[in-house]
């Protein structure tokens, strides 16, 4: 049987920390940026991590078990 492929749009998506947590980018702050203030902007640089109920679907996209 072939190995298990990793989904591609998953894993630009989303990064693994050395303690085996995942990252994520927010949402919304790509576009439309000019009505937004700089305290929002900023906030969209940062990362946070995927909620516990995701990390299962996320997992199996990344085939980390």
């Amino acid at each position: 049987m072939p190995k298990m492929k990793t989904h591609r749009g998953a894993a630009k998506r989303f990064e693994i920390t050395g303690g085996g947590k995942i990252r994520r980018r927010k949402a919304y702050g790509s576009h439309l940026l000019s009505k937004k203030n700089a305290r929002r902007k900023r906030g969209y640089r940062a990362k946070t991590e995927v909620s516990a109920c995701d990390t299962g679907s996320v997992n199996k996209l990344l085939r980390q078990g």
